[in-house]
């Protein structure tokens, strides 16, 4: 903890300079990779034992390859190993409340200070006959390893790696094998308290930037298009050592009373268009930092000479995709299914004659995350698989969604108002990390707005 001090000041003093100069605070990289190995060495002691009894899993083997890892191993790798070395085998044991996960590398080397490296080739030259070795001596009931049919995230072991494996343990620890694929999509998942509150700072840094890409300093109305200010997002993430984990999408709607954009089929990627005053911009924009990821999407009007601030049809609009978002997380409670959650939520939205398509993930470690698919844009009706996986409590999920809205004042043209926000699902409810949007941003942004 004492180590941990430093650090965490450091954030504090970033955050605090933040919101004096309304600028995204990121540690430096030396700060960072100290973070996250703390946050990892919590999690592996504090909650892996938790899951790995939720499980019924008594021992887990996870191997990873050079340059083909397994998607759960690159979560618990310290922050200066940006890949597994040769063949990199973690074993968890779990020795009971009393004795605790005992963590172990069946590899050359220890991983960092969290995991001991248990093969000394000069003594035992193959290295799938010490982890025959190791699992025999300790009897586990179930041996879980990572292969799913569900969940690319708990599929990580290949054919190859798992036929060795298998060849070269005992019969009985053969039978011993199961699927690990509940144990690694909870893994995956799951956040701690201290990764939340980091979260809810990661999540304004990214607000932070939309705000910044959607405003007078970068776009202007007649000259700037669409795809200026996707790049722009991309150079900003760059300059701020951060990384996109997935190419920004911005684009806009107008009063158009011809075919327009109106009639782009959604799955599509918008065309690029010069912004010009009173268009609707969307933008759907993440980042990742400190192992975590957002995905978010929000809306922004270009003020029209005289105008102060956005039209009330427009306004009324952003309010029916609010509703939606109020609809949906309302119907998120723990042990749900993602298709139940879906079912009701659609439901409710008919009923308040609301024009819903929704399409929510589970988001943490990666984007687009392991856990319960709470629909798809083409999959209104439920997914298969994923969809039927339950909701778990301290898990992150990207409220995303919209609804149709027509607008007689733009010659009854149908808009999407399209949302996306990050949201964490707890005991207490669930609470949106930090925040979400109920206001257009404006561009350009009133004065009162600059002057402060």
């Amino acid at each position: 903890m004492k180590k941990l001090l430093p650090i965490l000041l450091l954030l504090l003093l970033a955050a605090k300079e933040a919101t004096a100069q309304q600028a995204p605070a990121v540690l430096p990289l030396r700060e960072r990779a100290s973070l996250e190995d703390d946050l990892l060495r919590e999690r592996l002691e504090k909650l892996l034992p938790d899951l790995m009894r939720r499980a019924g899993i008594d021992m887990w083997l996870v191997v990873a390859r050079e340059y083909n890892e397994d998607p759960v191993a690159k979560t618990m790798l310290p922050a200066t190993w940006l890949g597994a070395r040769r063949r990199t085998i973690l074993l968890f044991y779990d020795r009971g409340a009393a004795g605790g996960i005992k963590k172990l590398a069946v590899a050359r080397y220890n991983i960092g200070n969290l995991m001991q490296g248990v093969w000394a080739p000069e003594q035992e030259p193959n290295q799938w006959k010490r982890l025959a070795q190791l699992v025999s001596e300790r009897s586990p009931r179930k041996v879980g390893l990572n292969y799913s049919p569900l969940f690319a995230h708990a599929d990580g072991l290949t054919k190859a790696e798992y036929d060795s494996l298998l060849h070269y343990l005992p019969p009985a620890q053969r039978q011993a094998v199961v699927s690990a694929e509940g144990l690694a999509v909870d893994w995956l998942q799951t956040r701690t308290a201290r990764e939340l509150d980091l979260y809810e700072q990661i999540s304004r840094i990214g607000h932070d930037i939309i705000a910044e890409g959607l405003s007078e300093r970068v776009i202007h109305p007649g000259v700037t298009t669409t795809e200026d200010v996707v790049w722009w997002y991309r150079e900003r993430v760059a300059e701020l050592k951060l990384s996109s984990w997935f190419h920004p999408t911005v684009d806009l709607q107008r009063a158009n009373p011809g075919a327009g954009d109106s009639q782009r089929s959604f799955s599509e990627r918008p065309g690029v268009e010069v912004i010009m005053p009173g268009d609707l911009l969307h933008v759907d924009f993440g980042i990742s930092y400190l192992g975590l990821h957002t995905d978010v999407q929000q809306l922004a009007y270009v003020r029209r000479p005289g105008e102060t601030e956005a039209p009330v049809y427009l306004k009324k609009a952003l309010a029916v995709g609010n509703r939606l978002q109020d609809i949906l997380t309302s119907k998120l409670q723990e042990g749900k299914t993602g298709n139940q959650a879906l079912k009701e939520a659609l439901t409710q939205a008919q009923k308040e004659r609301i024009a819903a398509s929704i399409y929510s993930h589970p988001i943490g470690y990666h984007g687009h995350g392991a856990g319960p698919a709470i629909g798809m844009w083409d999959m209104q009706q439920g997914v298969p698989g994923t969809g039927d996986y339950p909701l778990r409590h301290n898990t992150a999920y990207a409220i995303e969604l919209n609804a149709k809205v027509n607008l007689p004042e733009w010659n009854n043209k149908e808009i999407r108002v399209m949302l996306e926000e990050q949201a964490v699902l707890t005991p207490n409810g669930l609470r949106y990390l930090g925040g979400r949007q109920k206001e257009l941003l404006l561009i350009p942004r009133p004065a009162a707005h600059l002057q402060h």
